[in-house]
């Protein structure tokens, strides 16, 4: 499932050239998407761009493939008004990223979750990401949340691929378990992951589509090809602030604006040799 980008133009959310990614995205055969996440720049989003985009890709998906809207917030009650508006305008669920700065603790990670699982009846991810929240939620306190019905399973973006086999032990085989690392997506499934939530397939869903679907039908050897191949993309996508160089990416692809809002920069002149330098290897031009 790509983390779709927010494109800009003028200032403003280029709604055409988004309603175009999606759909490139379902062409090139992603399982789903997930807009205004971390990639979508959602923390420079206005409250009403955030909601415009959620239902943006929901018309535009238009049911082909599910939409898990991106819904966190460092208030509670603002995490429920958002997962409440991704509900309302027809999302299959949210992805809802732990709060960050006010650094809370276990319990209170945990109640945060127990209050959105009571006020909305719609399918939830916890997104877990300390190294943007300086918070990590535990296995333990994620078995407890696991036996909530709403929250559904987890974006795992901290690179340790062992807490997938922790989690399938404390959460029980119906967790979901999804990868917010392309770099160590490989290893993730095979620890029982099952699948992730993508920068790279931005740029590239066709060959991510075919790295996944390996993945998923175990066909390691096609998988560790199609990793192979990607490899040095997953890594150019980060050479500076995300998502700069993935836009930077599409701009050269003419997909949309380069254009990113601040405090993210323009991406280096480093990053984007890095950049077409992995777009030539993967073949994309």
């Amino acid at each position: 499932m790509p983390a779709l980008v927010t494109p800009f133009r003028d200032g403003a959310v280029d709604e055409q050239a988004f309603v175009a990614l999606v759909e490139r995205q379902i062409a090139g055969g992603v399982h789903g998407l997930v807009p205004v996440g971390t990639t979508g720049e959602t923390a420079t989003l206005s409250h009403d761009e955030h909601r415009r985009v959620v239902e943006l890709c929901v018309a535009t998906a238009a049911g082909r493939v599910p939409v898990i809207a991106g819904a966190g917030s460092n208030s509670t009650a603002e995490a429920i008004e958002l997962v409440r508006h991704a509900k309302t305008v027809g999302a299959d669920g949210a992805l809802v990223v732990t709060p960050y700065y006010n650094r809370p603790s276990q319990e209170g990670l945990y109640a945060h979750y127990a209050a959105i699982n009571e006020a909305v009846q719609l399918p939830v991810l916890v997104y877990n990401v300390p190294g943007r929240t300086s918070v990590d939620i535990s296995d333990v306190t994620l078995g407890r949340l696991s036996k909530l019905p709403n929250i559904v399973g987890v974006k795992d973006a901290t690179g340790d691929m062992t807490r997938a086999t922790m989690q399938r032990l404390l959460c029980g085989l119906d967790w979901v378990m999804l990868s917010g690392d392309d770099l160590t997506a490989l290893g993730y499934m095979a620890h029982g992951g099952h699948g992730c939530i993508s920068v790279t397939s931005n740029v590239a869903p066709d060959l991510c589509a075919a790295f996944y679907n390996a993945a998923l039908g175990e066909d390691w050897k096609t998988a560790l090809y199609w990793q192979d191949r990607l490899i040095g993309l997953h890594k150019a996508l980060f050479a500076d602030a995300s998502p700069s160089p993935t836009k930077f990416a599409l701009g050269h692809l003419g997909l949309c604006e380069a254009h990113v809002r601040l405090p993210i920069a323009p991406c280096s002149e480093t990053a984007r040799h890095e950049v077409l330098a992995a777009l030539r290897d993967t073949g994309l031009i």
